[in-house]
């Protein structure tokens, strides 16, 4: 992996994580950098499983990949924010 790949992972990790974090109702309480491990996570399985369901390849915007991904990060998000809320009360 090269630096390029890296920062392209980020930057598709901060992105991920910020769409799961809006289709998520509510107020998170979690971190930006629990946000962009969740997005990074997320974006990694999605095309995982759009490439298995051979969906991964389209001419254009992989829209289906997109929405595979955005829906794995609210899980993400939906699940960091019932295990992180428990862990950190105030």
């Amino acid at each position: 992996m090269t630096v390029t790949g890296i920062i392209t992972a980020i930057v598709i990790g901060v992105i991920i994580g910020a769409l799961g974090r809006l289709v998520v109702p509510g107020k998170q309480n979690i971190p930006i950098w629990l946000t962009i491990v969740i997005g990074i996570v997320a974006a990694l399985i999605g095309t995982a499983i759009a490439g298995a369901l051979g969906v991964a390849s389209t001419s254009g915007i992989d829209w289906i990949e997109l929405l595979i991904q955005i829906g794995l990060a609210a899980v993400g998000v939906i699940l960091t924010v019932s295990l992180y809320g428990r862990r950190h009360v105030r």
